[in-house]
């Protein structure tokens, strides 16, 4: 399962312009760079963050505010090493292709799909099982203990139980596999992206990600396992695709074809689709999901392949569940249930009416504030407690605030839960009794009318009573129930359902609501960034649906209660405006629209109220826009993972730069250390030794004996070489016939799991430096010279510089001159925001002062003519 965790020795992307021999020490010249990415990123904390809570860039961001990094995120961000989407188009490479058995229909390919699918419909299947145990076991308990009036036996218990998994949850992911925790959205939206994050596709990673997730969510604190969910997937989409585990030892000789960057990118967007698919239901919302979210390379073959992938995991989840319930076989195996099978299943619909959307964009407004305030309360807690963990120093020290912030969080949630309920008096059942009239207490049900409250609310300390039926159309009981309790029982998911029902208009009141839409808002935002394997997904839809139910029960306060199935008024549901509210939230901590607006159709089965979701999910967006990029790309820039959005946004004393005005020469980097086709084994250990490249142009003389650009090779590419002394010839020339029985390396041994270790690799490339006879031996790197590296000439426009590079998924770009001699280097680092900013404002500078002077020199020259 871990065939990407290989130690990825490509050098360090940015491009240093000191020649001089200084060596790398050692142990780093393997990945170039003198820094090396966090190994932790929950301890990692920058110590000249001296901004303030609400500058501008920092965590209140607008999108088209480029986020402002300090110095020593700066020098983390340069860290991080970058990856290619497509393979090096060498001879290699090349003769690695032909040998590979590709059938007209790419039967393998979709088989591999298929499997994928499978995989994670199962992982799907087996995390939501384990999570009901664990989560069922702990609130029956609870609640029996609370029937016999043992409230305080029941606190006990239930902090006793949190804290024995809560802190399982966070030891196995502070002491064996730091990442595992959180979600894994970021990292891998980050690696699909370009950049190489270590140990994210991992065998160890995976166990851990299952393990914390099933007992952090299991125990009751406020979190999700969808984020997780689409991490476990990209993991099976990682490792089986490559058929090979370095943590097992083992390589298949199967699907073989497959290792190479892009297929192996390709399956893990898959994987990532099907997790969503999986966990939510929701095959087409996967799909979208993946491509609005998580892929920034996507074609429409691959739509479909993927589209197939989701339907396979749905299909698995949703048959197993079919026939299992607590890992106890009903008899129903591939009978589909809708309520096993819709997660929030809407049986009732209404008729959407114009006077629908005012309340609808109120809605939408208050997701996007409230999605905005929870994206910058979640990054103000999270750099809070990486403050605090970098002052604590102590590793000992470190991971025991790990392990004890969430068992305290626990033991909060937990007081909160068992004790908060008792401040609310006991709520009667209540319904209309005939198809018209006014509010029964007492009364269970009437078939007659729509009305009613939900058996399955929660009783707490309140009367459980009896039921009697009084005529064959109602039912009439004394038992009584708690509104509170009802909400903060059980999963969270079963709380949704509560607040999402139709016909229960005045199951809650506002004092309910509004004391749980704080709690939730809070415990959410605080829990998400511990260190457990966790998402915010689901309790995002709780906390939109709570002030979408407020919306609701408002409506109704002002309007009555309209719970006829048909008519112009039977849109005034609360359990309709709970669903728009879930939606608008999502939307507004997301900014996702396709992906959100799907989802919720498939979660609910409820089509009717397409428009007024969409409605609230734009207006969302919008309102978000103006104060806080996405929470799933503000995390990227919290831990300094660099990321390419799909169109650059640059600005200048509050005005957006036109990079149509600029050209790739303002913002390359230069000079350049080139290679040539054949050079001497001592001269390229020096190159390696002395400078941290990450990529060399190769060039040759033409007829004018001008060094031209000739192609690209990469610095893990030539450490594997030179770590081959079969390949050194005693002469420079430079023939190649492709044709010719010669030794060279295959392409598969290029993408290496490992080098040797480092220590030995140095000492190899100081002999080569220093013993003298390697200066008259040679290495011709003519077959594994990447030709199809593209170049920009200098005055290549910078916007279509930036489309060249992040829609290739390209990690190096050549500038050449008009005579196509290599003159700077761009990389992926050099088009973030910040970066040509900077760049840019220093180009606006100089030709602002070349102005002032052409404006001064012609002023002297009039005043001499005129003298």
């Amino acid at each position: 399962m871990d065939a990407l965790d290989t130690p990825d020795y490509s050098q360090f992307d940015s491009i240093s312009t000191d020649s001089s021999p200084q060596r790398l020490p050692g142990g780093r010249m393997e990945r170039g760079s003198i820094l090396e990415p966090p190994v932790d990123d929950q301890v990692y904390y920058v110590s000249d963050d001296t901004y303030g809570i609400f500058a501008s860039g920092r965590d209140y961001e607008p999108v088209y505010v480029t986020h402002k990094y300090t110095e020593k995120e700066k020098e983390t961000l340069a860290s991080f090493e970058s990856l290619d989407y497509l393979p090096s188009h060498s001879f290699v490479f090349k003769h690695w292709i032909k040998r590979q058995v590709i059938t007209r229909l790419e039967l393998d390919r979709w088989l591999m799909m298929g499997m994928i699918g499978f995989g994670v419909g199962m992982i799907g299947f087996l995390l939501h099982q384990l999570i009901e145990e664990v989560a069922s076991f702990k609130w029956d308990t609870i609640q029996g203990f609370l029937d016999e009036d043992r409230i305080v036996i029941a606190w006990l218990f239930g902090v006793g139980y949190s804290i024995l998994f809560i802190v399982f949850s966070a030891a196995v992911v502070v002491f064996w596999r730091p990442s595992a925790g959180g979600s894994g959205i970021p990292e891998v939206t980050g690696f699909l992206n370009g950049t190489n994050i270590r140990h994210i596709f991992n065998l160890q990673t995976m166990i851990v990600k299952f393990l914390s997730c099933v007992a952090a969510i299991g125990c009751g604190m406020p979190v999700g396992p969808e984020g997780p969910m689409i991490h476990l997937g990209a993991l099976v989409g990682a490792g089986m695709s490559q058929a090979r585990s370095e943590t097992l030892r083992f390589k298949l000789p199967f699907f073989q074809r497959f290792r190479n960057s892009e297929d192996r990118r390709n399956f893990i967007s898959a994987g990532a689709a099907a997790g969503v698919s999986s966990a939510f239901g929701a095959p087409v919302g996967g799909l979208l999901f993946a491509m609005e979210e998580v892929s920034s390379f996507w074609t429409t073959a691959l739509s479909w392949q993927i589209f197939f992938c989701c339907m396979i995991s749905t299909f698995t989840t949703d048959l197993f569940n079919s026939a299992f319930q607590g890992f106890s076989y009903t008899g129903d195996f591939g009978e589909f249930k809708l309520e096993r099978y819709i997660l929030f299943n809407i049986s009732k619909g209404v008729n959407v009416n114009i006077l629908m959307f005012i309340p609808t964009v109120v809605i939408g407004i208050i997701g996007g504030l409230t999605g905005a305030l929870f994206t910058i309360i979640n990054l103000k807690i999270t750099r809070s407690r990486k403050r605090l963990l970098s002052r604590i120093g102590k590793s000992w020290g470190q991971k025991t605030f790990r392990l004890v912030e969430p068992a305290v969080i626990m033991v909060i949630v937990t007081t909160v839960v068992l004790f908060l309920p008792s401040a609310f008096s006991c709520s009667s059942y209540r319904c209309i009794e005939g198809a018209a009239g006014p509010v029964v207490s007492g009364c269970l049900n009437d078939t007659r009318n729509a009305l009613h409250i939900e058996s399955a609310v929660k009783t707490y300390t309140c009367v459980q009573g009896q039921s009697w039926q009084v005529n064959e159309t109602t039912w009439h009981t004394n038992g009584t129930y708690n509104e509170l309790a009802s909400l903060l029982f059980g999963t969270l998911e079963t709380a949704v359902k509560h607040l999402f029902s139709r016909g229960t208009h005045i199951q809650f009141g506002y004092a309910t609501l509004f004391t749980a839409f704080p709690y939730f808002f809070l415990a959410v935002c605080w829990s998400s960034g511990t260190s457990v394997s966790c998402g915010p997904l689901v309790p995002m839809l709780l906390i939109g649906s709570l002030y979408g139910r407020i919306v609701g029960v408002a409506m109704v306060s002002m309007f009555g209660i309209h719970s006829e199935t048909s008519g112009y008024w039977a849109w005034m549901d609360p359990g309709v405006f709970a669903l728009i509210g879930a939606a608008s939230f999502f939307g507004g901590v997301s900014r996702l629209t396709l992906a959100v607006t799907v989802i919720m159709m498939e979660l609910t089965n409820d089509v009717q109220v397409l428009l007024p979701v969409m409605v609230a999910v734009m207006v969302s967006k919008w309102v978000g826009d103006f104060f806080t990029h996405p929470i799933f790309h503000a995390h990227l820039e919290l831990k300094c993972i660099p990321f390419l959005d799909t169109e650059p946004r640059v600005m200048n004393e509050g005005k957006l730069l036109q990079l149509d005005l600029f050209c790739a020469r303002d913002i390359m980097s230069s000079p350049v250390v080139s290679v040539h086709q054949v050079e001497s084994v001592a001269s390229l250990a020096e190159m390696l030794l002395s400078n941290s490249h990450g990529g060399f142009p190769v060039v040759k003389r033409d007829r004018n004996n001008e060094e031209v650009f000739f192609g690209l090779i990469t610095r893990i590419e030539l450490m594997v070489l030179l770590m081959h002394e079969e390949l050194f010839q005693a002469d420079a020339h430079t023939d190649f016939n492709e044709g010719s029985d010669i030794t060279w390396v295959d392409y598969e041994k290029l993408l290496l799991e490992r080098l040797p270790k480092s220590e030995d690799v140095l000492k190899t490339f100081n002999r080569y430096h220093d013993d003298p006879k390697y200066r008259d031996m040679f290495l011709n790197l003519n077959p594994y010279i990447n030709q199809s590296a593209l170049s920009v000439q200098e005055k290549f426009s910078l916007h279509r510089t930036y489309i060249v590079l992040r829609t290739l998924g390209m990690r190096h770009l050549v500038v050449t001159d008009a005579m196509n001699r290599v003159v700077g280097f761009i990389t992926r680092k050099d088009l973030m925001g910040f970066s040509i900013e900077e760049k840019l404002n220093s180009v606006m500078e100089k030709q602002i002062e070349m102005q002032e002077r052409l404006l001064h020199d012609q002023e002297l020259l009039g005043s001499e003519s005129i003298s």
